[in-house]
């Protein structure tokens, strides 16, 4: 399906797009674009990659007109663009609302009106049951792509949900290194907190799937096991042979839940299980509120969302086997350091 195509990366010099590239760019595909705010970072990948098929765009999917330059003569795009810190978009949700919803906006304008084939666009456990800045706005973000796709001409738009990329630049795990590295307690807000556990091949796999499996408004899911953070915390301990080092209790941070969901209640009962992956299609009704008066759905009444606390738990065994697929923590174990995903 790549071969001799182009594809654009947007926020392409993140985790997400320096794993597209390690799957792709010595494959038959086309040319790789990458568009992005950071000229240092791109300059870094330039350098790393070194291959004539990767081309480079400087701009900012707030802008229009410099999203629209890099669209043009594009045959696909994973829009990975993205404000994802949740603290940083706590205390500026504007600029969550630029970048996650309005900057979406922008990329799917510019893919239709450029006939693009296809768009999948990279979303968060943290957008059901929002209740932090970030996971709002990514909740808005899909619901941008979902109405987008109502009329998007022959543009296909879906959408993928995962939740941690374990060892990315910013998460947990990177920081647990460095506590136990320094000597330092490693802080855990809540022992008994749940989170997926996905590596970065897992989100590429993903983005994928819906790539090839993907009709218009589609949401994808990965079926993805979870650990509590005391787990992971003496996983960590015990794979670089300090069993013993002090684990702090510190308390829930502001806009942290005590477990994610991959898929709410709702999405539960309209589902497809596809045995890896759920697929969720769109809502097509129209607004003829008289549907949503007169018809309802009785199978929501009895379904349950699918969360950290309700999905396959790792034990500590697991735990480890699971960190051991990281170049990150096999590195740490040697006693190396590398720097965590980009």
């Amino acid at each position: 399906m790549f071969k001799d195509k182009v594809l654009l990366i947007t926020g392409g010099t993140g985790s997400f797009g320096n794993a597209v590239l390690r799957r792709f760019v010595s494959s038959q595909i086309g040319e790789i674009r990458i568009l992005s705010r950071d000229e240092k970072k791109q300059d870094d990948m330039r350098k790393r990659y070194n291959h004539p098929k990767l081309k480079f765009y400087i701009g900012d999917v707030r802008d229009y007109q410099s999203v629209l330059n890099a669209v043009r003569g594009v045959d696909f795009i994973f829009h990975a663009s993205a404000l994802k810190q949740v603290p940083s978009c706590e205390f500026h949700p504007l600029e969550a609302v630029k970048t996650n919803i309005l900057g979406t906006e922008n990329v799917l304008e510019a893919a239709i009106n450029t006939g693009v084939h296809r768009v999948i666009c990279l979303s968060t456990d943290k957008a059901v049951y929002p209740i932090n800045a970030m996971g709002i706005s990514k909740a808005m973000m899909e619901k941008v792509a979902v109405a987008k796709s109502r009329s998007a001409n022959n543009t296909v738009i879906c959408a993928t949900r995962y939740g941690n990329v374990m060892a990315s630049r910013g998460s947990v795990i990177p920081l647990f290194v460095d506590q136990i590295r320094s000597g330092k307690p490693i802080t855990v807000t809540d022992p008994n907190m749940t989170r997926f556990m996905m590596t970065l091949e897992d989100a590429v796999d993903l983005v994928l799937y819906a790539f090839e499996k993907g009709d218009p408004g589609d949401i994808f899911v990965q079926k993805a096991p979870a650990s509590t953070i005391k787990t992971l915390a003496h996983a960590l301990t015990n794979l670089l042979n300090v069993p013993e080092h002090d684990v702090r209790e510190i308390g829930t941070r502001h806009g942290e839940k005590l477990f994610e969901v991959l898929l709410s209640r709702e999405e539960m009962a309209a589902a497809e299980d596809l045995g890896d992956y759920f697929r969720v299609p769109p809502d097509l009704r129209d607004l003829n509120y008289e549907k949503f008066i007169e018809e309802g759905e009785t199978r929501i009444s009895t379904s349950i969302d699918y969360n950290s606390h309700n999905t396959v738990r790792l034990d500590q065994a697991a735990m480890q086997k699971l960190l051991m697929k990281l170049d990150f923590i096999r590195e740490a174990v040697k006693g190396n350091y590398i720097q965590p995903h980009d």
